[in-house]
């Protein structure tokens, strides 16, 4: 059976940051890491289910809303993914950080948050969100984003 292409990056070297996962025509599907694979320190349930309630409403509101395909959280509990249609990954990133900088303002109640809107409208909390979205806002202010995952000849440079 062929593996997928997210089972072939070497998560070993995989830290916080922003890379294009795979390019399928003019859909790119960015991998938002906002934690370090295997590290033993993952986002619990109720966090990524908030995150994702305000990014994917923020994105759907951007500049680039027209453009969103998909917003979501990766099973493993590390990051989200974006996929986008035909947009250059420098936007991305920067309405990317432009979201993030927007949840981090916002005060008021949840996306989504109620029972008609939700299926685990109880299992959301803001404060929660925004100190996941301060962090990863962090690593992508302090890092060369080159949308490119390291590999293993890389790091013996």
């Amino acid at each position: 059976m062929d593996r997928i292409a997210s089972f072939t990056v070497d998560h070993d070297l995989l830290t916080p940051g922003i890379y294009v996962s795979r390019r399928d025509g003019d859909i790119t599907t960015y991998d938002l890491r906002t934690r370090t694979p295997n590290a033993g320190d993952y986002m619990d349930n109720r966090t990524m289910h908030t995150v994702e309630h305000m990014f994917a409403t923020f994105i759907r509101n951007s500049a680039i809303r027209d453009s969103v395909v998909y917003f979501g959280p990766m099973g493993c509990q590390t990051g989200f993914y974006l996929l986008t249609r035909g947009v250059p990954d420098e936007e991305v990133l920067a309405v990317t950080m432009d979201v993030l900088r927007q949840i981090l303002a916002y005060e008021g109640p949840v996306f989504g948050a109620s029972q008609k809107e939700c299926g685990n409208y109880r299992n959301l909390d803001l404060g929660d969100a925004k100190r996941e979205c301060a962090r990863y806002l962090a690593v992508l202010e302090s890092k060369n984003n080159d949308f490119r995952y390291a590999t293993a000849a890389e790091e013996t440079t």
